[in-house]
This record gives C-alpha cells, sequence and structure tokens, in this order.
C-alpha cells in the first residue's frame, strides 16, 4: 500500500470520530430542547465523561499493548471505598486518602500485569478473576456496606463551579483530565515506552525479537492502567461523596466502548488518546440527548449499542481495504 493511502487512512481514523460527535451532537442540537446546547449542560456532559475519560487513557494504553482489562469497574469502587476508609476510619487528610485510593489501583494493575506475564495467561481471564477479586475486596473492607466520609475539598473536582469560580469554565476534575491526556498522548508519540507498547501490539513476535523487553511493558503498561482507574475512582468518589464497594458495576464496557468508538482496535496496535476522549464524549452526549428528551434507559443504550456496532464494521470495513 503506498504511503499517500497509509497517511489518507490515518486521518480518516482521527477524524472520522470527531467527524461522528459533530453529527450527534448537531441531530441532538436540532431534534431536542433548547437547553441541550446550553453552556450549563455542556459542563454536565464534561463532567459525566471525566469518570469514563480518565479510565479511557488507561484502557487506551492497554489495548494498543494487545490486551484487555475487565477490572475497571471493581477497581474504581475499590477506589472510593479506600478513600472514604481512609478518611472516616483512619482520619487522614484528604490528599492522602486520595492518594492511598490510587495506590490501590496501581496495585491491582501491578497485579494483574504480574499475573498475565508470569503466568502467561490471556489477559480477558487474568482480569475477569481480578474484577471478581477486587469488588471481594471491596465489600468487605467496606463490610458490604457504603462507608460515608467526611465532606472534604475532594467533592469539588467535578462539582459545577460557583459562580465566583465561573473563570475556570471547567471543574478541575475535568482540566485533570485534559493534563492526563496530554501526558499519555506524548508518552505514546515521544517516548520509548510508547513506541514499545505500539511495537508488542502490532506484533508481539517481531518486538520481541527486535529486543522489546514485552514483559516488562507489559507489567507497566497494566500498572499505568491501574493508575488511570484508580484516578477514575477518585472522580467517582467526588461526585458519590461516599466508599460505595458495589458502584461502577459494568463500567468497564463503556470504558472499552469508549476506546473503540474512538478508532482502538480490540487486536491491539491501534488507538488514540484523542479518539477515546471522543468516544468517551460520544456516549455521554448520547446519554445526555436522550435524557433532555425523555426518552428511556433502553433507548439510550440501543442507540449506544448501534453506535459501537457501526463503530466496528467501519473499522473492520477500514482494515480490509489497507490489507
Amino acid at each position: 500500500m503506498s504511503r499517500v493511502a497509509i497517511f489518507a487512512a490515518t486521518w480518516v481514523n482521527v477524524l472520522g470520530p470527531l467527524v461522528g460527535l459533530a453529527v450527534i451532537f448537531t441531530l441532538f442540537a436540532a431534534i431536542g430542547p433548547p437547553g441541550f446546547s446550553s453552556a450549563a449542560n455542556l459542563e454536565t456532559i464534561a463532567r459525566q465523561t471525566a469518570i469514563v475519560g480518565v479510565a479511557a487513557l488507561g484502557m487506551t494504553l492497554i489495548m494498543i499493548l494487545g490486551g484487555i482489562d475487565l477490572s475497571v469497574g471493581s477497581v474504581v469502587a475499590l477506589t472510593t471505598v479506600v478513600i472514604a476508609w481512609l478518611l472516616q476510619e483512619a482520619q487522614t487528610s484528604a490528599l492522602l486518602a486520595a492518594l492511598g485510593g490510587i495506590a490501590a489501583g496501581v496495585l491491582c494493575g501491578l497485579v494483574s500485569g504480574t499475573l498475565i506475564t508470569r503466568l502467561n495467561v490471556v489477559p480477558f481471564i487474568v482480569t475477569l478473576g481480578m474484577m471478581l477479586v477486587v469488588r471481594g475486596i471491596a465489600k468487605a473492607l467496606a463490610n458490604e456496606q457504603k462507608i460515608d466520609a467526611p465532606l472534604t475539598w475532594l467533592k469539588e473536582l467535578l462539582a459545577s463551579l460557583p459562580p465566583e469560580r465561573r473563570a475556570m469554565l471547567l471543574p478541575p476534575g475535568v482540566w485533570l483530565v485534559i493534563v492526563l491526556a496530554l501526558v499519555v498522548a506524548g508518552l505514546l508519540r515521544y517516548t520509548r515506552l510508547g513506541r514499545h507498547i505500539f511495537a508488542i501490539g502490532s506484533n508481539e513476535q517481531t518486538a520481541r525479537l527486535c529486543g522489546v523487553p514485552v514483559q516488562r511493558v507489559k507489567v507497566v503498561t497494566y500498572t499505568l492502567g491501574g493508575l488511570f482507574f484508580g484516578l477514575a475512582g477518585l472522580m467517582l468518589f467526588s461526585r458519590l461523596t461516599v466508599g460505595d464497594p458495589t458502584a461502577a458495576v459494568g463500567l468497564e464496557l463503556d470504558v472499552i466502548a469508549a476506546v473503540v468508538i474512538g478508532g482502538g482496535s480490540l487486536a491491539g496496535g491501534e488507538g488514540s488518546v484523542l479518539g477515546s476522549l471522543v468516544g468517551a464524549l460520544i456516549m455521554s452526549v448520547i446519554r445526555s440527548g436522550c435524557s433532555q428528551m425523555g426518552l428511556s434507559n433502553w433507548v439510550q443504550e440501543l442507540v449506544t449499542g448501534a453506535v459501537i456496532v457501526v463503530a466496528v464494521a467501519l473499522d473492520r470495513l477500514r482494515h480490509r481495504r489497507l490489507t
């Protein structure tokens, strides 16, 4: 295939999700209530996207590597429980509690990556087991109940901006996601680790023959994934202000869907930070539009599922033309 065709296909992959987001938003703005395109609703959509968006950053790294992690929802729930427990039972500061919750996510990612590489078991099985183990740990730590925590500045991460802070435009948590997205994009584009992640996802055997430390890169990537899942847990705690071991059930499907809609491939070797965030935004826009139009949840699920199927079908069609 010519370099021009590859260049064109790359740009189609980048611009496709953006065009899809513009079409869906324009459609709801045209047929939905006037409040859909208001500044307040746009801020709400941004806040609703933050949790899936930051988790999608970690899943993007893992899926480019050729892996997958089904324990996202459980790790997020465990993070909220750890933060609430540290605040309520250990009486720590809000900063230490947040770091403790994020550290729990990092530890989960490290364990998943180590098991995958040491046992040489497919990521689907390992992370499926981790999903149940981590959820069980969260329920045990919380005694199968929600942990009420004292209110701290953590609740302001994703709260609506008060009038005196309107100059920020977006809540601190959303800005944090944007900064993290730039960091991950730079990691993938300009660092050796980023090149190794793409190399392993494209062809693991070839990467190994070229001297890429495959096992080490996998452990590091899953650990980074755990870091972002922990940050997603911090975002969720900001909204709930309690530690809930039953929270975020099914979140892993939303996160994987965001990466796939954004052009990521389940076969590995493809994906982008921008695409994953746009994928998360598309799902938030669909839910917001359907909600404001008074449509039932099943309609939202139907539309979101249809968008995912169309995204995967277009991805397969593009691959068929490239090969």
